[in-house]
């Protein structure tokens, strides 16, 4: 759980936020009502994407070597084959006479590939997450509304309602308030999931 810098301060603004107010040129007194999605993801910094390869998961094998190169082709196993066998990755190493250096070689490759993978995984998983966010952008998604006519904010996930949409507009004590009380509730649902999930065993 990311609770400290920008993402942890601002992550519970995500979702859908209605905001309802008399507009100046509206001439009959009229509460209108708008409604606009706030996505906020987390920046990920270079070296974020974090691949430990656990060699225990490669399969290592060794033939000769194939193709142009003089008198050494086939006379020695130099030629290096990895599998990485929880994603079927295969990388064959031939380059060097030395079974050693192929090794060496192929298993940079093999990093190199299964640091992609990790990363497309991570953004896929970084896409859908923007989705769900994203939802609909139906007020009926609404996590929180601010009533300018009565100076009132409620916010719908946790049932709290307070007074001061220019304190909380301008970032201050009562934008505080509203995100403790959210990460509190966070936590006690944490908690809860916790518990059922110890009586369900």
């Amino acid at each position: 759980e990311q609770t400290s810098g920008v993402y942890g301060t601002l992550k519970h603004e995500n979702g859908v936020h209605r905001v309802q107010r008399v507009p100046v040129t509206e001439t009959q007194g009229r509460v209108h009502t708008s409604a606009m999605t706030v996505l906020v993801m987390p920046q990920p910094a270079d070296g974020d994407v974090d691949f430990k390869l656990n060699p225990a998961e490669v399969k290592v094998e060794t033939t000769k070597a194939s193709g142009a190169g003089g008198q050494h082709v086939n006379t020695t196993e130099s030629a290096i084959r990895l599998t990485h066998v929880p994603t079927g990755i295969t990388v064959v190493m031939q380059d060097e006479r030395s079974q050693h250096r192929n090794k060496d070689k192929a298993f940079k490759v093999l990093r190199a590939r299964l640091f992609e993978r990790k990363r497309q995984e991570d953004e896929a998983q970084r896409q859908s997450e923007r989705a769900q966010i994203r939802g609909h952008g139906d007020r009926s998604e609404r996590i929180r509304t601010y009533n300018f006519p009565t100076d009132r904010i409620s916010d719908h996930r946790i049932s709290m309602t307070r007074h001061g949409l220019h304190n909380m507009m301008q970032g201050g004590d009562l934008f505080d308030e509203f995100n403790q009380a959210l990460r509190d509730s966070e936590r006690e649902m944490r908690l809860m999931g916790l518990l059922k999930e110890v009586e369900s065993q």
